[in-house]
């Protein structure tokens, strides 16, 4: 993918600045997980977190998600400082700013593709209007999903499952979308056509994707990989030509 969608210039989308995270703090087991991790992700990018077990990318991801506070440090979403947030406005920030695909897609099994996309608008709202039901149809069609709109999770298959989960990562238009694993609990076929629909949603809406990924080949198809070591940024670099591969 080009890197001209990439506004570097621009304030950054998140800004984490010595991020230190830490565990039973104050007991005999304190235990931090994070290291004064520094870390920018701009409008366009499509990175891939990756790093062993255990090297805190999980726990990366949730702060960068709102999930979770840091122990110490700065971070900025959208220019907004939300160290010392309290949780209304957090989850605000959240529902506006981000959206989240998992490894395994959390759909309500009892609701239709359809319903399980507009759930971020209910969750937000308390009501799904004209126009929010236009947009999650629209985002089911470009997932390739328009004959499924009034079936039940237990009547897709797992790919099928993940394009419906990302549809509703995406409904509401965030600027950034945090995956963990997103291709984990699939075969070979499927992981590919779902990181292709991604990349696909990445190229026309330019929407930012944060991939955490144990897989290296998906990572080398990212535009940009972020390796976490230990609980620090061993590797930062941009990769050439990716999108094409």
């Amino acid at each position: 993918m080009a890197d001209a969608q990439i506004h570097v210039d621009a304030q950054p989308l998140v800004q984490l600045t010595d991020i230190h995270k830490s565990y039973n703090v104050g007991l005999p087991n304190e235990t931090e997980v994070l290291h004064g991790v520094s870390l920018a992700l701009a409008q366009g990018e499509f990175a891939a977190l990756i790093g062993p077990s255990g090297s805190g990318k999980s726990t990366l991801l949730n702060i960068i998600g709102l999930l979770e506070q840091a122990t110490s440090g700065s971070y900025r979403v959208q220019g907004q400082e939300t160290t010392d947030q309290d949780d209304a406005p957090r989850t605000a920030l959240r529902g506006r700013a981000l959206g989240f695909v998992f490894q395994f897609h959390h759909l309500l099994p009892a609701f239709t593709a359809l319903e399980n996309v507009t759930l971020p608008a209910l969750m937000r709202t308390g009501s799904v209007n004209a126009a929010q039901r236009k947009r999650a149809l629209e985002v089911l069609t470009a997932m390739g999903l328009e004959k499924a709109v009034d079936k039940r999770p237990g009547e897709l298959s797992g790919g099928m499952q993940q394009r419906v989960a990302i549809a509703r990562a995406l409904v509401l238009q965030p600027p950034l979308v945090l995956a963990d694993e997103p291709t984990g609990n699939l075969d070979t076929a499927s992981s590919n056509e779902v990181f292709a629909l991604m990349r696909r949603m990445h190229a026309e809406q330019h929407t930012s994707f944060l991939i955490v990924t144990h897989d290296p080949r998906l990572a080398e198809r990212c535009d940009r990989i972020i390796e976490l070591v230990d609980g620090r940024i061993e590797r930062d670099e941009r990769q050439t030509g990716s999108g094409a591969r």
